[in-house]
């Protein structure tokens, strides 16, 4: 085994591989959530950005990154937590507080929660909607009409109420996430830390809320500005 392989394989190297493909990811979230947003400018410029983008030939290796940085964040999280819970005892798992503050959060204590029900909202958000009913837009029927699909899923109350809570996981995952993969990145000092905390709290927010204006937007406006 390479010293490469021993240093990706082991807590460290690990630690930093999930820290950089969620911060990976949390770029992705950005640039998704711009692109989802184009929604609220109609149906004709949403159809556009989307065919602009499946259409592209880079978009299929782009996909398969996104599926290796995502996978590769799994499995070495799922990892690293389970190494970490059979090294503490269950004596030693409960620690009072010695004087000092704790960084535990809400979100930081559900990250495995969170994460895992991520895991299984992923492949079915992908199913729904790039798999989806397959709609061709009345002007160019070479251009697939999203902006319908997306209405016609959005117009149900339990996948809109399921989507909701779902972006919410999202922002408790994200809260605790990025300043995490920056903290073990290095970015970990009694300036620094504080700053990016709030960074990441803003983020989850803007993240998580901007996705779940979507189906509150349409189901109850119906898309309408």
């Amino acid at each position: 085994m390479s010293s490469h392989q021993s240093f990706f394989t082991s807590t460290v190297g690990s630690k930093l591989l999930v820290a950089v493909t969620g911060l990976a990811m949390f770029g992705f979230l950005i640039l998704h959530l711009i692109g989802n947003l184009t929604l609220y400018l109609g149906p004709d410029t949403f159809n556009h950005y989307g065919h602009k983008l499946i259409s592209n030939p880079l978009v299929y290796p782009a996909e398969a990154g996104l599926i290796a940085i995502f996978v590769l964040h799994v499995w070495k999280t799922i990892r690293l937590t389970l190494i970490s819970r059979s090294a503490r005892p269950e004596r030693y798992r409960v620690k009072k507080s010695a004087g000092y503050t704790t960084r535990k959060s809400l979100a930081s204590t559900t990250m495995i929660v969170s994460g895992l029900f991520l895991l299984v909202f992923v492949p079915l958000h992908v199913a729904t909607f790039k798999f989806g009913a397959y709609y061709a837009t009345a002007a160019d029927t070479t251009v697939r009409d999203l902006y319908r699909l997306v209405v016609e899923i959005f117009s149900r109350p339990g996948y809109v109420v399921f989507y909701v809570v779902s972006m919410i996981v999202v922002g408790f995952h994200l809260w605790h996430g990025i300043s995490s993969s920056a903290q073990t990145l290095g970015a970990d000092t009694p300036t620094i830390t504080p700053r990016i905390r709030v960074f990441g709290w803003v983020m989850a927010i803007v993240i998580g809320g901007g996705f779940l204006t979507i189906p509150l937007w349409l189901f109850f406006f119906g898309g309408r500005s």
